[in-house]
């Protein structure tokens, strides 16, 4: 009988303890998801945006000084609250999967999509969140209504599930594509707005195009190319996968038809969520390229606007939510001031290199490229420069066209001389 009442009082006190650590657990979990004041105080109330305000904001990821990455054009690493924010979910949902429980994460998603469209100078019914850069380039691909002889304009610097899954669905169907190439060494945006338009004509159907290329770091004047497009009556998507965290953008004013971009980039978010843009005007005409369910019981979406192109089945509900932690810190620091500091560390980059006596691949005017800086190689070297970059001076690049720097606002001015540095001597 002892032992009984024992076993007994000891379940019971396991429960109650289980319970009162839930509770805790759900209490701090609650407190953190429903923040809605800055994230680091200090981000958001710095007027000052010198040395010592980016090395505050350096401090918010946590890669040590042996191995900087300097490779946003790639993959960056997440804020530290973010990564902390999908350490959180993650654990709640394993510590309770119930619907009940999970219920929230629809609540999260939409705060997430509403910050981001707030941030875009759209609406949320026009925002979608997808899982990649890649997927959402696929969407429109495989979306729009086209018919047998259509005309696709491609960049031949897009990325390939911009230029390649073009190429597949142009077997499928019978469509025409037409690459245009941009000059090397562009003086001004009037000679990458004429490769374009000299290209157009009455079977063009599509301008697909990439915002800034991670080939050679040009950046195309959207805004003239749209308005060219729209003329003709030519639908405009835009790869946005080196712009988005990178840029201050408003894709109302850009008046592109449809935007793709990916969290894990410039966006220094969670990895596997992306975002597809549609204006509201285009929903409509575009198929999705997936019906899981949330969709709705027929073939008429219950999903509003844009949403329907996110119908994926089961998500990574704290990689969703998390989202809306790294958009809060872009609204804390300020997408204006990203921009500049992004222009000013590529600039000060293509500036040394430059006055090294090196070949730029990459246009030295800002208003011609952004953050990806490109030091031309000897033919077939860049790996093993790029290589030799990380193991002897612990800067992370990529082997992109010769040698491949993207620096974002965790880099500080050292990183960069030290890159500046490093190039000099690998190339000297």
């Amino acid at each position: 009988m002892g032992t009984g009442m024992t076993s007994k009082y000891s379940r019971n006190k396991e429960a109650h303890s289980s319970t009162t650590s839930r509770r805790d657990f759900m209490r701090s979990t609650a407190a953190l998801l429903a923040a809605s004041g800055s994230l680091v105080p200090q981000l958001a109330r710095a007027q000052d945006s010198g040395e010592d305000y980016w090395h505050m904001v350096r401090k918010q990821f946590a890669f040590g000084e042996d191995a900087v990455p300097m490779n946003a054009a790639n993959l960056c690493p997440s804020f530290r609250a973010v990564t902390e924010s999908m350490a959180r979910h993650t654990a709640d949902i394993d510590f309770d999967c119930s619907f009940n429980n999970r219920a929230k994460y629809s609540g999260l998603l939409e705060s997430s999509r509403s910050r981001i469209a707030a941030q875009l100078g759209v609406s949320a019914d026009e925002i979608a969140l997808v899982r990649n850069t890649s997927e959402a380039n696929n969407t429109i691909n495989n979306g729009l209504q086209l018919e047998t002889g259509d005309e696709i304009l491609l960049w031949d610097q897009n990325h390939p599930t911009n230029n390649v899954a073009w190429e597949v669905r142009a077997q499928r169907f019978g469509l025409r594509l037409h690459r245009v190439s941009t000059p090397l060494a562009p003086r001004n945006k009037q000679e990458l707005v004429d490769s374009f338009v000299s290209q157009m004509n009455a079977n063009t159907r599509v301008l697909t195009i990439t915002h800034v290329s991670n080939l050679s770091g040009i950046r195309l004047p959207v805004t003239e190319l749209v308005e060219e497009a729209h003329a003709r009556d030519i639908y405009v998507h835009l790869d946005g996968a080196q712009s988005w965290g990178a840029l201050d953008i408003n894709l109302k004013e850009l008046d592109v038809d449809s935007y793709s971009a990916s969290a894990h980039k410039w966006y220094m978010g969670p990895k596997e969520v992306g975002l597809l843009y549609v204006h509201s005007r285009n929903t409509g005409r575009i198929w999705p390229s997936g019906v899981a369910p949330g969709w709705g019981d027929d073939a008429n979406t219950d999903l509003v606007g844009a949403r329907k192109f996110e119908s994926l089945g089961q998500r990574d509900d704290g990689a969703l939510a998390a989202l809306g932690v790294a958009a809060q810190l872009h609204d804390d620091i300020g997408p204006r001031r990203i921009e500049e500091r992004v222009r000013f560390l590529a600039q000060r980059l293509k500036t040394g290199i430059a006055d090294a006596g090196l070949d730029l691949v990459t246009p030295m005017a800002a208003e011609l490229s952004h953050g990806v800086c490109i030091t031309r190689t000897p033919a077939g070297q860049g790996g093993v420069l790029s290589n030799r970059l990380y193991e002897e001076f612990g800067i992370a690049g990529a082997p992109t066209g010769g040698i491949r720097l993207s620096p974002t606002i965790y880099n500080t001015v050292e990183h960069v001389d030290r890159a500046i540095a490093a190039v000099k001597a690998l190339l000297a």
